[in-house]
């Protein structure tokens, strides 16, 4: 039976600004003494099944994936390539990501090019972005294969035309997202070593921006390599470089200070008009070892959310981004969303290429790799994540 005096209630607008201050109180409440540091899911303007945190949840059967294949897109990478390379399990492709309370769709190839016809999104970051932007072609292969158009040969600069559309797709090669210099190509662990300008910013992708609409910010596994950080052009510290009468210093004390400087760029920019969309980190999942030292990812189920908690240098690197991501939307000078992908990403140490990234006699610099995922795999979900936050985003402009 409807009582009359809810019926009343709801339909006032007066009341329903009331509720939707009420919510949103609570959920700032809730960010500041919540440990998984809520993100903006852009609440404040639905109170009705749209409002949903899409960050949190499980895993669940996915029967109908994975919606291609490594015969269907030509846009994965080798090491990427799981099947080719044997991998003798499907079931990593089967799982879709399923939020508390809510539905997250599958990424629809046509829908989101609609919405980016006469458009533009820019990956900036490391190879774990390129992933992303490697499932994102895959997924749009089913409609269209775009026009490479990029300007430059240097595979980490490229840039792609779906005519159909005016869609353009970039992807800018940053790994530390600030300016940097190779020091050694070798190094004591084989990775190299890097001397880190903390507080300058990288211009070849903060010169480059302001024509995107959506641009995509990530980085995170180059801060496990041997790093000497800069400030003021002075030496301030390092990471694991063992050089004497310098501060060792923890390797998210860099990852913090990169984001601020990165996203201080961005709101430095009076022409960019765009939307950043900031990535969390997502963790790797190497047991028995680290990469070079016999660690493997060879799982083949996702964990459920009470098997596996974030904690460690993990927790350490998703708190400093969402920090420095709040202080940065405080400013209100540009417009920046958080892509929290970590806590669905913890959850699927079964996605990772391990072994099947190459063939057993090769030899590579990563045997196993439990950093980067198959193609296809988990990190599809990003996309449905993107898709959803895009069209949360058209509603607000």
């Amino acid at each position: 039976m409807e009582l009359p005096f809810w019926k009343n209630f709801i339909t006032s607008q007066k009341t329903q600004r009331i509720l939707i201050l009420i919510i949103a109180l609570t959920l700032t409440i809730f960010h500041f003494y919540h440990p998984s540091y809520v993100t903006n899911i852009l609440i404040p303007y639905q109170v009705h099944e749209k409002y949903c945190d899409i960050f949190r949840g499980e895993w669940v059967p996915n029967p109908n994936g994975p919606y291609y294949t490594n015969n269907t897109c030509r846009e994965i990478h080798e090491h990427q390539n799981c099947m080719k390379y044997g991998r003798p399990d499907a079931d990593f492709m089967k799982w879709r990501w399923k939020p508390k309370g809510c539905e997250l769709p599958i990424f629809n190839p046509y829908e989101f090019l609609d919405m980016m016809r006469n458009k533009s999104l820019a990956f900036v970051g490391d190879s774990v972005g390129r992933n992303q932007m490697q499932s994102l072609i895959c997924f749009l292969s089913q409609v269209e294969h775009p026009l490479d158009i990029s300007t430059t040969p240097d595979s980490n600069f490229k840039r792609w035309k779906y005519t159909t559309y005016n869609f353009t797709l970039a992807t800018y090669w940053s790994p530390f997202l600030v300016r940097m210099e190779e020091a050694d190509s070798d190094g004591p662990r084989h990775d190299g070593v890097f001397n880190i300008y903390l507080d300058e910013f990288d211009k070849n992708w903060t010169c480059q921006i302001n024509e995107f609409n959506y641009v995509i910010l990530n980085s995170g596994h180059w801060f496990s390599r041997l790093s000497v950080y800069y400030e003021k052009n002075q030496q301030v510290g390092c990471w694991r470089c063992g050089l004497k009468n310098i501060t060792q210093l923890p390797n998210h004390y860099g990852y913090k200070r990169v984001f601020k400087t990165a996203l201080k760029a961005i709101n430095s920019l009076e022409n960019f008009k765009g939307t950043t969309f900031v990535r969390t980190f997502a963790p790797s999942h190497f047991e028995g070892g680290e990469w070079n030292t016999g660690g493997k990812c060879l799982r083949k189920r996702p964990f459920t959310s009470n098997e596996k908690t974030l904690e460690g240098l993990d927790l350490e690197f998703y708190k400093s981004q969402v920090e420095e991501f709040r202080e940065a939307e405080k400013e209100g000078k540009k417009r920046f969303r958080l892509m929290d992908i970590t806590q669905a990403m913890l959850l699927r140490p079964d996605g990772h290429p391990s072994r099947y990234g190459h063939w057993p006699n090769e030899k590579v610099v990563m045997y196993n790799d439990c950093v980067h995922w198959c193609l296809p795999g988990p990190i599809d979900s990003w996309n449905d994540f993107l898709l959803y936050m895009l069209k949360i985003e058209q509603e607000i402009l």
